[in-house]
């Protein structure tokens, strides 16, 4: 069947559009609000702090391991029906996780929550490129990619305030009226390309599924919970990084010996997928890492609320989607992608080098709001040519198999992200505190008089000598930890900064421009 086959037009093409685009949507933002909400859960499920953490971790392992088998999945059961089932179990599982009485049960439903949301990012974003002719589709990953990127904003802003307002079992019922709506008009508008005959029972690869499930999923269980667990200090992080690894060498081999694959690895020969699919990593842990490390200052180290962390991710949202248009129409005038991405790693440099010049306790949101612009500016330039560099050479089937690896490679990316630079600030607090404390000696005539200037201050509000000088070096202490935890956050954005920066050369080398007209831009396989 021709590609075009799927193109839609008129109203019938909005309503496809905006179905797919909130079913995405729904699947990123539920990947973030959760975390908002896991003190209020973890008193009313009764959880240790261990416990509740696998209420995201749960979702995190489905969600990776959905990604890659949706292709596949949506050819043995058509696309639609797939969709129409991703939602519903999603929406069920919601409200499950809603009513959801011990933690065993709320990890055990947002596992299941994670297996339907697995295919609703991948399976929009394959819906969305199919319903649009070719000279359109770069303005259809604009749609598709402000989901991506509004998503893990939108998350603990409105986590934060169903939280202070409600309970924290509307976080998931919110989710059951947009899942009903979404799936009648999933299975009214959304059709399916006709994939030819399908695979025989006897002939899935039983093996390859479990060998997936068992390498991305360990995989994943790692990434969540490394550093809790101290990394390869643990018998289990070791073990499961050994299984991972096997794991992944055979299902590698399984899938290009075996005639029915359940990942086509073969769609990777072409270039521009291959190189989209890097970048789509390198996306992945700018994003989710700077979403994760900016709310995590602001409540540990300036002590502001969820709900206003979450608000302060706004700007950048607004300067993304408002880049967006302008990214979309620059790319159907067919201006480089090589030109647009250096440029987004470059201004995605400059933000994170503001962050480390400027961050200080006292750091006002002012400071904040300008930085977050220039991000906002530099994932709007990354995103939508990244996300159509990918798909930009791929037809027919190929576009779903294309959209699942790229989706799973920035969904690990994020992990990547979030693994690393909370192993790194961990273990580069203690470096910045071994090395303030060590500069700090007793005998120093500045410390003395700090101290004493702090002890005269409690004693003039009554407390006794002995206890104000205790209370004057725990104070000490605590700024010495302000500070080391400070440094430590500087590091970060620079360290990230300078992984965008690096990636440059690479953009300029690795991505091609060529005269071959694919309505989408200048890439092409080479």
């Amino acid at each position: 069947m021709e590609q075009n086959s799927l193109v839609e037009y008129g109203s019938r093409r909005v309503i496809i559009t905006v179905t797919a685009v909130t079913c995405a949507l729904l699947q990123i933002i539920d990947t973030t609000i959760v975390n908002i909400a896991l003190p209020a859960m973890q008193g009313n499920l009764g959880a240790s702090l261990t416990e509740i953490t696998w209420v995201i971790t749960a979702y995190a392992i489905a969600n990776v391991i959905m990604m890659p088998m949706t292709s596949w999945l949506s050819q043995q059961f058509g696309r639609r029906n797939y969709f129409a089932a991703s939602i519903i179990v999603f929406t069920v599982a919601s409200w499950l996780c809603g009513n959801a009485n011990g933690i065993t049960e709320m990890i055990v439903f947002r596992f299941i929550q994670g297996i339907g949301g697995g295919a609703l990012l991948v399976t929009s974003q394959t819906i969305i490129t199919d319903s649009y002719p070719p000279e359109k589709r770069a303005m259809a990953q604009v749609i598709y990619v402000l989901g991506v990127i509004v998503g893990p904003t939108i998350g603990p802003a409105l986590g934060g305030y169903i939280v202070d307002n409600y309970n924290w079992s509307y976080i998931f019922y919110i989710n059951i009226p947009i899942g009903i709506i979404a799936t009648l008009l999933t299975l009214q508008f959304v059709r399916s390309p006709k994939y030819g005959e399908k695979i025989k029972a006897r002939h899935v690869d039983w093996p390859g599924i479990a060998l997936l499930i068992t390498s991305v999923g360990s995989l994943q269980f790692i990434l969540e919970k490394g550093q809790e667990d101290d990394w390869f200090n643990s018998s289990i992080i070791t073990t499961l990084a050994v299984i991972s690894f096997f794991s992944f060498y055979f299902f590698i081999w399984r899938q290009l010996t075996y005639k029915y694959p359940i990942v086509n690895l073969g769609v990777l020969k072409n270039r521009n997928l291959s190189v989209g699919t890097v970048f789509s990593f390198v996306l992945g842990f700018g994003l989710f890492g700077s979403t994760f490390i900016i709310p995590l200052f602001t409540q540990t180290i300036m002590g502001w609320t969820a709900l206003a962390s979450g608000l302060l991710m706004v700007p950048s949202t607004v300067f993304t989607a408002i880049m967006m248009p302008f990214v979309g129409k620059m790319m159907e005038k067919k201006v480089s992608t090589r030109i647009l991405v250096s440029a987004g790693m470059l201004i995605f440099f400059v933000y994170s080098f503001m962050a480390y010049r400027v961050l200080t306790p006292q750091t006002g949101s002012d400071a904040f709001f300008w930085i977050l612009v220039i991000r906002g500016i530099g994932l709007g330039l990354l995103s939508i040519p990244i996300t159509t560099l990918a798909l930009s050479t791929l037809k027919g089937q190929e576009i779903g198999q294309g959209a699942a690896l790229s989706g799973m490679l920035r969904q690990l990316g994020g992990s990547f992200g979030v693994a690393l630079i909370s192993t790194y600030l961990t273990r580069d607090i203690q470096v910045h505190r071994t090395d303030l404390v060590n500069k700090l000696s007793v005998n120093s005539a500045s410390v003395q008089q700090r101290v004493t200037a702090m002890m005269h201050g409690f004693e003039t509000k009554g407390i006794p000598a002995n206890t104000a000088y205790k209370t004057s070096l725990r104070l000490m202490d605590r700024m010495v930890d302000v500070q080391a935890n400070v440094l430590a956050y500087m590091d970060v954005f620079l360290w990230v900064g300078v992984m965008f920066l690096v990636c440059v050369p690479f953009v300029i080398v690795l991505v091609r421009e060529s005269r071959v007209n694919t309505g989408i831009g200048d890439m092409v396989q080479e």
